[in-house]
Order: structure tokens, then sequence, then C-alpha cells
């Protein structure tokens, strides 16, 4: 009988990079999201990409390569053809006499290693590396005679102004694919969503048209691209998002679909026409970005646990907080998944509908043809639902039917834009909601903020943080007493900044009879504020200083997000 291999769960828990009960977590999410336990792990930040491929070297007896240490074998890497590498995240490490040695990220991924013996003729020696530095160092050898995007802007900087007026004509051409606004553009959009940015930003400016990536909520400038082709670019990106390339003095939305590294993503994109042009704005919608799971979040233990009893409750009303970007839609929609079940009814009323998950009755909103949120609110109850998300309560009509909908027995989610959570209260009340109504349905409020978190490859101990920093986020020498402050060094996996990935902060308020009372008596916030925090809320900040000392992020990244949104507390 052959040696029963340990699984990667229980090696990683052997080498004492995991806890049984972290385990545990990750299984149950892997099970949810129907996915590996390792991709659960990274994805739930419990581990390291880095940990897992070591780990599952382990367990299938493979090689475990360094890529950031390793040569690879230059001859090796002409064996195989660009395209085939990129296609299937592989890369030729060294010729072995017949065999050709590779680094693959699956290890039961057995098709790409029978489609590489049936290409090469050779017999392959598979060798394991993490999947993110096989893609930056592929990345890296596909442009290693100077960088595509780089080059192109470059030929397209060369052409004369003359040929605009041709560009622009083979910009709209489909099937010329090799026409170099057509390859900028694409390369552009496939560099943006390799590199985990949000949104891809397309800018005229006076002399150039400046190209940035949003990336863990920080703009990056990538490049600019020669001011005579300005037309050419919008008009190629307005023909994939399916605009009026003809109209240029009013904003249009649009929506693109392309295939990039065999999956398919979405692109939302804006048009905004300003003086030097119009602005073009695509924001990537990666739905694996939605539904990271609750644990996922960045909540402390006990936000968890109060998160977990307010979104099962059987009715009422939970508002999410927060400005735009803060991660809202993401939170609610893991609630939403934690709870999509065959026995529960959930419906949603989202303007736009971003991402589609099954079993839920999503329904998009059409101002133009008077399919309003409160319209849809109205029509919905009639569909006798369990659970309704309302995209945003926006004015009185929606938040009163909204509270309606609570006060009848239905569990209700929706998001709000206030800079905490007791303005919440005030908030809706100033809308012109009856503050008994506030009070009887809102049942929990939470606000939210996302911080970078410090890269794992190069994260180190910061052994002189900024002491003005640590002063206006009020931490006194008694909380940083025996504690150390972390920071990242930069290295090639976050591009240098130091950061890599986001978690949210939290102030999550759960109504109690005091605080309907000040709602009931139209209370000020700042003695709402003040109830809430006897009742045990932790403030934004509070729970920031938490994530500090625990080297989730850094205090500078911290007072950027709390300075930007007037969080500092006297």
């Amino acid at each position: 009988m052959g040696k029963k291999h340990k699984k990667v769960g229980e090696i990683l828990v052997g080498w004492g990079v995991l806890d049984a009960a972290s385990l545990a977590d990750a299984l149950a999410y892997a099970q949810e999201h129907n996915k590996r336990v390792g991709e659960a792990l990274v994805e739930l930040e419990l581990c390291s990409e880095d940990d897992v491929a070591k780990a599952l070297a382990v367990q299938f007896g493979l090689e475990y390569i360094d890529l950031d240490k390793h040569q690879v074998d230059h001859s090796a890497l002409d064996l195989i053809p660009s395209k085939l590498i990129e296609d299937l995240s592989v890369l030729p490490l060294a010729v072995e006499g017949e065999r050709l040695k590779v680094i693959v990220t699956d290890p039961l991924d057995l098709e790409t290693l029978d489609l590489l013996r049936f290409r090469l003729g050779r017999e392959i020696v598979p060798a394991l590396a993490p999947l993110g530095k096989v893609r930056r160092f592929i990345d890296k050898f596909i442009s290693a005679d100077g960088d595509e995007l780089s080059r192109t802007m470059q030929s397209i900087d060369q052409d004369a102004p003359e040929n605009q007026e041709d560009a622009l004509r083979r910009a709209g051409a489909e099937e010329d694919a090799d026409a170099p606004i057509i390859r900028l553009i694409n390369l552009i959009i496939t560099e943006a969503v390799h590199g985990r940015a949000s949104d891809i930003h397309i800018e005229p400016m006076g002399d150039r048209v400046r190209v940035r990536y949003r990336i863990d909520g920080v703009c990056i400038v990538r490049d600019d691209i020669p001011k005579h082709m300005q037309g050419a670019v919008t008009t190629r990106v307005k023909i994939m998002a399916g605009m009026d390339i003809a109209e240029k003095r009013v904003p249009q939305d649009g929506r693109i679909k392309m295939k990039i590294g065999g999956g398919q993503i979405d692109f939302r994109v804006s048009a905004l026409p300003h003086y030097h042009g119009e602005s073009i704005v695509l924001r990537i919608l990666r739905p694996e970005s939605a539904m990271v799971g609750i644990r996922a979040l960045g909540f402390a233990e006990d936000t968890y646990q109060e998160f977990q009893e307010a979104i099962r409750r059987p009715n009422g009303v939970f508002l999410v907080t927060g400005p735009t970007g803060s991660g809202k839609t993401t939170t609610l929609y893991s609630a939403l998944q934690a709870l999509n079940r065959p026995d529960r009814k959930i419906i949603t009323a989202e303007d736009p509908v971003e991402y589609n998950f099954t079993g839920m009755n999503q329904c998009q909103v059409h101002e133009e043809i008077g399919l309003t949120f409160a319209r849809i609110l109205r029509a919905m109850l009639r569909q006798a639902p369990n659970i309704i998300l309302v995209g945003e309560i926006r004015d009185q009509e929606v938040g009163e039917v909204a509270i309606q909908a609570a006060l009848t027995g239905h569990l209700v989610f929706s998001t709000l834009h206030t800079n905490d959570a007791p303005s919440a209260i005030t908030r809706l009340i100033d809308m012109g909601i009856k503050p008994f109504l506030v009070a009887s349905a809102i049942q929990a409020i939470m606000a939210q903020r996302l911080v970078r978190s410090i890269c794992s490859e190069c994260k180190t101990v910061d052994p002189s943080p900024n002491p003005w920093t640590l002063k206006l986020l009020d931490f006194k020498e008694s909380e940083l007493a025996g504690k150390q402050v972390f920071k990242g060094a930069g290295c090639k996996r976050c591009n240098g900044t130091g950061y890599r990935g986001r978690q949210g902060i939290f102030e999550f308020v759960e109504m109690n009879t005091e605080l309907r009372e000040l709602a009931f008596n139209r209370a000020p916030v700042g003695q709402i504020r003040q109830a809430a925090k006897a009742a045990g809320m932790r403030t934004l900040l509070e729970d920031g200083k938490l994530k500090i000392l625990a080297g989730v992020t850094t205090p500078d990244e911290l007072l950027r997000i709390t300075q930007a949104e007037g969080l500092i507390e006297a």
C-alpha cells in the first residue's frame, strides 16, 4: 500500500505557518466558494503564495523554485513559443539532455504537461513556483528586448500628425488587430489587469494624453500617449465600449468584455468631456473581488461576530456607510453570498449591476425610463423576498420604502454616504424620514474604509516610526510599549511600494435602547456618537490603530485615510 501524502493544510500547520482554527476557516471558505484550499489560504491572507507553493512541492514531491534567486537558462526559453508560455503560465527552466525542466503553478494540471510533451517532443520534468512570481517573470521575459507597451507608444510617437486620420480609420477596423492603436489599447488593458489595477484612466492634457492605473486605491502614472493620437485612442475605446463615436459633447457610459489570461473580464467605461478632450475611465470588474468572503474583509474577531449576528436577523435595516471606493459593495455582496441559500429569496436593486451572482434576482436601475430605486423597491415587495439589497439610499422616498420593508418583516441591506456610522442616523432624519421610523427600523450601522496592507514579501520592522504621525493618530506611549510597528521595504512583488492588497477598517454600531431614544428625539450627531462609544463602538481610527499594532498596515497609510476623511479626533 502506497504512502499517504499529507494535505497542504496539514503541512502548513506542521510548519507552524497556520493554526488549526485558521485552517478550518480556509476549508469552510474553499468549500463555500468551490476553490482549492491553497487558493483559499492566499485569498484570506492566512499565508503567502510562496508558503502554499512550498507545501504543494512537498506534497507532490516536486522541486520548489524561488524565481527571485534562481537563474533561468535562456536557451530553454527559446524552446517554447512565447504565446504558449503566456497562455499556459509555464516557464521553461533548463534543458537536461532530452528532458526539459518546466516550472508549473498547478501540479494537478496534467493536461498542460501532456500538451507540452506533445508540442515539444521531449520528456517534461515539472518544478513548482507560485503563480504570481511566474506571471511577473513571464511579463519580464516577454518584454526582455524592451517593454512592448513602451515600444508601441514610441512607434506611435514617430507617426506624423497627418497620419492621425488613417489611425482613426484603422482604430474602427475590428479585424485589423495589428493596427498600432488597437495593439496599444489592448496592451494597456492587459497590463492593467495583470497588475491588479482597479481602474484605467486615460486623461487628455494640454500637450499629451496621460495613462494612469489605480492599484490598491492609489493612482500610478504609467506613460504618456502622444497628443496627436488622442482622437484615435478615444475613438478606439468608445468603439470597444459600444459608445457613439460622433458624440463628444455629453458624458457616455459603456461596457467592454475581453478575454484576458484565460478568463473573461468586464470593464465599465465612462467618457467625460472636459477642457482638453474626453477623459476615459475603465473600471475593471473582477467577480472574484466581490466574493472574497466575510473573513477576508479584515474584521477584528469581536466585530466579525457582531457582523455575523446583524446579517442573520430576520428583519430590519443594516446600513454600510463610507465614501465611494471604500468597499461598501464588496462588504454587502459578501454578506449576501453568506446568506444565499435555496430556501431564501434575495432581490437587489443596483445602479449599475456590476457582478452577477447565481441564486439572486438582480434588478438594474434605469432612471431614464422611470425605473428608479423606489419603483423597483415597491415592485420587489410584491415578489415576497426574504432579503433585499438597495444599492444606495439617495433620498427620502427610497429611505421610507426601505424602512417600511424592514418593518413588514424583510431584512434590508443598503449603503449611505456618511463619514462615520453615527452620522447615518442624523443623515436619514435630515432626508425627511420620520425619526420614529429610523429609531425602530435600523438594526445596525457600519462605517468602513480601505487601508493598504503591508507586502508580506518585504515586511520589516520600522525601527523609527515618525513621531509626528503617531501623535496625529493619537497613539499613547502605553499603547506602543513593548509593541513593534512594521513597514514594507519595497520589492518586485509590490512594485517597490511596500504595500500589496487592502483590508478594511470598521466602525460598527448596534442600535440599543439609548440610541433609539436619541434618534427619536433628533439628538445631534455628537451626542449619538458618545452614546455609541459608551456602548462599545470602536472608531475607525481605533480599529486602524489595532491593525498597525498587528502589523497589517502602517501609520502613514492610516494617516492618509483618516486625514482624507477628517476622522482625527481631538
